[in-house]
């Protein structure tokens, strides 16, 4: 009992090759082979605007500490609604990337 929308193997399975998947194309060999600082530096080329967000977020994050030691409480926190507003930007940022990365992507039709 065969049915129509069962997609039966021609060839029998491989275990050293990929399995086909219609529909379903692997990814680029060369994002495979890359290391771990090339991918860094692929992303940050990508979406420079996160890195400078996180800078800004972990800056604030360590002066409002500093201030928050020295007995400073009024700049500790304006410093820790510093880091708010810096992770709020950079929570948008990553967002706008993966929104732009939607639209420059090819669709499937």
């Amino acid at each position: 009992m065969t049915s129509s929308g069962s997609v039966a193997p021609e060839v029998p399975f491989d275990p050293s090759q990929p399995p086909v998947i219609e529909g379903f194309s692997p990814s680029r060999n060369f994002l495979r082979d890359e290391s771990v600082r090339d991918k860094f530096r692929r992303k940050i080329r990508e979406n420079p605007v996160v890195p400078i967000g996180c800078l800004a977020t972990a800056g604030a994050l360590s002066y409002g500490l500093y201030c928050f030691h020295r007995g400073n409480s009024q700049r500790s926190q304006m410093m820790m609604r510093t880091r708010i507003l810096a992770q709020g930007f950079t929570v948008m940022a990553i967002l706008g990337g993966l929104v732009v990365s939607a639209v420059k992507s090819p669709r499937p039709h």
